[in-house]
């Protein structure tokens, strides 16, 4: 099967991001790789968009997001801080809540990831709102998949729903965490999601020795 073509119009953003990655990881990794996980990244988010226009914005976000998880993998970063990766079906509910409150809790004292097995076009509004309402925005984020390099980088993966589909790599350390899936629930049903969430991302950064540095909600 043919590469794709990336969209006229996305071209020049497509090499002026391969530029500013191949700057930001110099001496870690060469043009040629980064514009193939760039690539790569494209096309994935470009099948699932609903809105084009920013899709090779995204790709480099994703892109260096897989390039920092490449790096820990190939021990070419130094960074011992615990990574957690965290799965559902579209990514666009329970993992990018557990990764919105991994990152509000733990500051820079932990690294976090999240990924999809069939992303969506958007994470639910709803959940956008139910965060907001803890101080935590995801009003930027967008789903995306799981790769192999954050499989591989992440100390925990921690799953939700995504059943058989999810990555099983042995050795990995694997939680599942039984939620509801907040789409199609209603905003004080996906509060209860959040909350449990919550708990559940403050249970493991404690288990992970992570200091949280965000008081519990009352």
């Amino acid at each position: 099967m043919s590469t794709p073509t990336a969209l006229p119009e996305h071209q020049p953003d497509l090499h002026n991001a391969t530029a500013r990655l191949a700057e930001e990881f110099r001496g870690r990794y060469g043009s040629e790789t980064i514009a193939r996980l760039l690539r790569s990244s494209y096309d994935e988010l470009l099948a699932t968009a609903s809105i084009v226009t920013y899709v090779p914005l995204l790709a480099e976000r994703f892109t260096r997001e897989r390039l920092q998880a490449l790096a820990r993998v190939d021990g070419l970063d130094r960074d011992h801080r615990p990574t957690v990766l965290f799965l559902c079906v579209h990514n666009a509910g329970r993992s990018q809540m557990a990764l919105g409150f991994l990152r509000h809790l733990a500051g820079d004292g932990a690294v976090g990831w999240s990924g999809g097995s069939e992303p969506g076009a958007r994470i639910d509004p709803l959940v956008v709102e139910a965060m907001g309402e803890r101080g935590v925005d995801l009003a930027e984020e967008f789903p995306k998949p799981w790769t192999d390099e954050t499989v591989r980088a992440a100390d925990v993966v921690t799953t939700m729903g995504c059943g058989d589909a999810c990555p099983v790599l042995p050795g990995k350390r694997y939680e599942e965490w039984e939620l509801d899936d907040p789409a199609g629930l209603d905003l004080d049903s996906v509060r209860v999601v959040r909350d449990q969430l919550e708990q559940r991302v403050r249970r493991l950064l404690v288990d992970l020795g992570v200091e949280v540095s965000a008081p519990a909600a009352r």
